[in-house]
């Protein structure tokens, strides 16, 4: 449901005079909740009836309780606790809105205060505090109504002691995301609890702080990662309304911030609603997106060039090209960085053609890996490599949350130019292969007036002047991933390959290179799990063939009965 200017101010408003946030006790400090933000993440009230029923089904797992409480059971992966733990299924509750769910939420956290309130190693974790205190602070008045005061100074007690355990907790939180979720939280705490507006001026500077480094100029996030613009916006948005409705003035780095954010939530977008697959992007929330985008007052089109995130977008006719230009972000920003330098994805109307392969929504562990590797990216592999170096060291790993990227692409110089006619040219370059095969891969794309017609050229060249080593191997793959709704076809002459949309009309990809392969595939980013696509791969030696160009053209639609490569096999096993 989008929620409007208007609508919020009115519900932040009449929060004030609520009943229940004007219960008092003396047992406390902190004992009254004034206020409570919004939530603009979509909820589903048909989840309520699982979770009253003991059935808690969280990132494609599923526990049945019989009878216990779901902090009693173990979890079956690590992706389940987090969400279990973070309390973010209480929307669902809310959703629902009836006394019994009312009931349920309370007996549910009463359960967590009993088993876990004190300490756990998960549930105390930085990130999934941030979390449940957001979320206890969203559904309070749900959570609230009809409740007695046994439980009202519990809630209390036990958000008040999270609240100062982050607070105290704060400098060892990862930096980025984690970070600012975390101050996001604190300021969030101190807007809404009665005892602690002490502490305001000192959250909301290190709010400021953070967002400051984190959001670049051009609106993108310091990870690189398109989706961490939703789920900022989702929590900073809600928070510029709080300060409004306590009649405080917001910071003017927040509103500055929120301002540079919106335009590239459009940047990233392709015409079907989905965000570009770059830098860890999983399955577009496409509900919380829209909501988001309401809020934003110009709802203009999207900003072509975004240099300080390593990005371009070139947009003609009905056709989008979006490009990854950048250096993998800082080591302890780039946990789930990937190696998709100078890759691409290709939209035409309403269809995704060439795409990247993505993160899934679960059992991303499982598939983290292979992801961030070159190879599921619309680029080019050197020796079968990728361009980026991940940390492979048990113990470094551990220090450092994850496998970040310890070397990588350290030059991606880049012209744009804007076509007379209509349309746009990128030409750019990155020396991640420099360092093991002596190789600088460089690649231009230009896409027409009326973009029906996207070219494009990779080339390599030594790193320095003493040329391609004979000792070193020089095997390249240029891949083009397809979007398993793409059917593909190869031509007799190996050297193009139609596609197939699923509105009949069709694309055709050529080159002059020797022989053009169809492979296999996959699609990890679809909201229904991993599915089977297909991928367009040219292969060559750089010292037989250092310049390969080729091209995708829109032709004319489909005659029915053409014969087609299906990409739409059934998902993949998990």
């Amino acid at each position: 449901m989008l929620i409007g200017r208007r609508a919020y101010r009115s519900f932040a408003g009449g929060l004030n005079t609520h009943p229940l946030l004007r219960w008092r006790f003396s047992s406390t400090k902190t004992d009254r909740l004034v206020i409570a933000p919004q939530d603009l993440r979509t909820a589903d009230a048909t989840r309520a009836s699982e979770i009253y029923a003991g059935r808690f089904a969280f990132a494609g797992k599923v526990v049945i309780c019989d009878r216990r409480s779901p902090f009693e059971m173990t979890p079956p992966s690590d992706e389940w606790a987090v969400q279990l733990l973070s309390f973010s299924w209480l929307r669902h509750l809310r959703a629902a809105d009836s006394a019994i769910t009312r009931a349920n939420a309370r007996s549910l956290i009463d359960e967590w205060i009993t088993l876990q309130g004190g300490w756990h190693p998960v549930g105390w974790r930085s990130d999934i505090l941030s979390r449940r205190i957001i979320c206890w602070l969203n559904q309070a008045p749900f959570v609230l109504q009809d409740a007695d005061a046994r439980f009202y100074r519990r809630f209390i007690r036990s958000l008040s002691r999270q609240v100062r355990y982050l607070r105290k907790t704060l400098k060892e939180s990862r930096d980025g995301m984690p970070r600012m979720q975390a101050l996001i939280a604190l300021t969030f705490a101190t807007l809404c609890l009665q005892g602690i507006s002490s502490h305001l001026r000192h959250n909301a500077r290190r709010l400021i702080e953070e967002l400051r480094a984190q959001i670049l100029p051009d609106g993108g996030h310091i990870s690189r990662n398109p989706g961490a613009l939703i789920e900022l916006l989702a929590d900073l948005l809600p928070l510029r309304q709080l300060f409004s409705a306590r009649d405080l003035q917001p910071p003017h780095a927040l509103n500055n911030a929120i301002d540079r954010m919106m335009p590239m939530l459009r940047f990233f977008r392709h015409a079907d609603g989905n965000f570009a697959q770059f830098n860890g992007m999983g399955p577009t929330q496409v509900d919380l997106l829209a909501t988001v985008l309401a809020y934003d007052d110009a709802r203009g089109t999207p900003v072509s060039n975004a240099p300080h995130s390593g990005y371009q977008r070139i947009d003609a006719g009905q056709t989008a090209v979006l490009m990854d230009t950048g250096r993998p972000p800082p080591i302890a920003l780039s946990q789930e960085a990937h190696a998709g330098c100078l890759s691409f994805e290709l939209s035409w109307k309403q269809h995704r053609l060439v795409i990247n392969c993505g993160l899934p929504s679960v059992n991303r562990e499982t598939w983290r890996q292979v992801a961030r590797a070159t190879a599921a990216h619309s680029t080019v592999t050197f020796n079968d490599q990728s361009s980026c170096h991940f940390l492979e060291s048990g113990s470094f790993r551990g220090l450092l949350f994850g496998t970040p990227i310890v070397a990588g692409p350290h030059t991606v110089p880049l012209e744009r130019e804007e076509l007379a006619a209509g349309g746009a040219l990128l030409r750019t370059s990155h020396d991640g292969y420099a360092s093991d095969f002596g190789a600088v891969h460089h690649r231009v794309v230009s896409l027409n007036a009326d973009g029906t017609v996207l070219d494009g050229e990779d080339s390599f060249t030594p790193s320095d002047l003493r040329g391609f080593s004979q000792s070193v191997p020089d095997e390249y793959a240029i891949r083009f991933h397809l979007h398993p709704a793409i059917k593909a076809s190869r031509l007799s002459d190996s050297r193009g390959v139609i596609l197939l949309l699923p509105d009949r009309e069709v694309w055709t990809f050529s080159t002059l290179a020797d022989k053009v392969e169809i492979e296999e595939s996959v699609y990890l980013a679809g909201t229904d799990g991993p599915r089977r696509a297909l991928q367009i791969v040219i292969y060559g030696h750089a010292r037989e063939h250092p310049r390969i160009k080729w091209s995708f053209g829109h032709s004319k639609p489909a005659t029915p009965g053409a014969k087609i490569t299906r990409a739409d096999e059934p998902e993949l096993p998990l």
